[in-house]
Formats: C-alpha cells, structure tokens, sequence
C-alpha cells in the first residue's frame, strides 16, 4: 500500500456496515429459500463467484467435501453447499450476515457451522483440513490480499481447490463524479493499489462512512492473480464477467469481474 494502514480504521467500520446490510436485507443479505434449497438437494443448483452462474465444472460433486465459504456469508453460497452434500463452514467477519447462514441451516436441517473472523487470519483452523474454498467477491474489503492466498493455501489439503473472484483494478482509477459518467467521460485520478482511507477526498470518505459502506481496497493483479501462484496454487482456469447494472462508465466497455480457479498443487 502506499501508506501503512491501522486495521482498527476499518475492520470495526466494515463489520458494523455488513451487520447492518444483513439486518436491511441488502442484495448480499438475502438468504436462499427453501424451494431452492429443495431444488439444490435434487442436484439442482446455481452458484455465483460473479453475476453470471458458476460453471458447473469449476465446482464438480462436492459430495462428502469440507468446504470453507470464506468471506461470503449471508445465506446463500454455503446452504446450497451443503444441500449438494458438503461438509460446510461459513467464515465471515459479520456476525449478522452468520445469522442469516445459520437460519437457512436451521430452518432446512443442514449440516453448517459458522464461524467469525478476519479472512487474512484462519488460524482457527488446521492444516491442509479442506477441500475446496469459495471465495466470492470480498477480498477488496481488506487492503492486504497476500495474507488472503497464503492461508487459503495452508488450509486446503493437496489437490484442493480454490474458487476465487474480484475486480479488475481499472474499477478503482477513475474520479468517482457522477458528473463525469453522464458526460461518457472516464477521469482517472486514482493509483492502484488504492484504499478509501488514504486516497478518497476527506469529504467523500466522511459521507461513506456516515451512510455505513464499507471501505474498500483496490488491489493489483500482481496481487490478485499473482499472489496466488506465489502462494504455491497453480490457476487452472480464469474467466471475466460484466456488471448487469453498471455503476461506473468503464463496467459498460469490458468486464470488470474476474474469477480464477486455481489448485493447491500436490
């Protein structure tokens, strides 16, 4: 980062943010129905790394798998793990978005455990204890994603897969002026890597922070891709997405979602 960054400037701030997008029910805090859980039990299922559905390839049968759902909490990805037969654990830093994980598992009688914390530290657990990671879009909420790739690597077992998705930098360059977007005018003015707390107009950065978004963090590839071949995974495949509803002018001219599938090699 181009400035040291205390954590405690933003992991309070991004917790209480989730814990209250999980209490107004916001797209990411919508648990999965029971018709879909249904549905998922009969083999059945959708998953989403990205706006598009997963590839059914990327996931195969998962049955009898431990599976860690990191970061994605909210009662959507790890239910339908489960209802597909996965020993499943949800790892999240929202304790209200864990809520909404734990109803489904009740309500539908799945095998799930839930578990709070930061997602550069698994230490909670042993390693080489999983089989598979799903990792959805969530690592821009933290301003190191290094420490992210190399516990994802320790906690997989040999041959274990690792599911991941973010952005494309280029999201994060451009002045955030809603100005600018209605003219078809794309001003850069960020640097990648870029984080909210250092590099967002003190005006800007006070009014997120009184509507509750979270901070986020704009990462490399070299991070983002290339940590993970540091780590020791090996990307065995890659695919983008489009955003459906763009925020930004740039979502309209390439795909700003990325996801790998990369393999702890044995």
């Amino acid at each position: 980062m181009k400035k040291d960054i205390d954590d405690n400037l933003f992991l309070d701030h991004n917790r209480t943010s989730w814990n209250k997008q999980a209490q107004s029910n916001s797209p990411w805090s919508q648990p999965v129905s029971s018709e879909l859980i249904a549905e998922a039990k009969k083999g059945n299922w959708e998953l989403y790394l990205t706006p598009q559905p997963l590839p059914k390839r990327w996931l195969g049968d998962v049955r009898g798998k431990k599976i860690l759902c990191l970061a994605s909490a909210g009662g959507q990805q790890a239910p339908l793990l489960a209802a597909l037969g996965a020993e499943v654990t949800v790892f999240d830093i929202s304790a209200e978005q864990l809520a909404h994980d734990r109803m489904v598992a009740d309500r539908d009688g799945l095998d799930l455990l839930t578990v709070e914390g930061d997602m550069r530290d698994l230490g909670v657990f042993d390693d080489a204890l999983f089989d598979l990671i799903f990792h959805p879009i969530s690592n821009h909420y933290v301003p190191q994603v290094i420490p992210v790739w190399k516990e994802c690597y320790r906690v997989l077992k040999s041959g274990g897969v690792l599911l991941a998705s973010f952005y494309n930098p280029v999201l994060f360059i451009g002045d955030r002026d809603p100005s600018y977007m209605n003219q078809g005018v794309i001003c850069p003015r960020y640097k990648i890597p870029y984080a909210d707390i250092t590099d967002l107009d003190p005006g800007l950065l006070k009014a997120k922070i009184s509507n509750n978004e979270p901070l986020v963090f704009g990462h490399s590839l070299s991070d983002l891709i290339g940590g993970q071949l540091e780590a020791g995974f090996v990307i065995a495949d890659f695919m983008e997405d489009e955003q459906p509803n763009p925020r930004f002018l740039v979502d309209r001219y390439l795909p700003t979602f990325m996801a790998t599938r990369a393999i702890k090699w044995p």
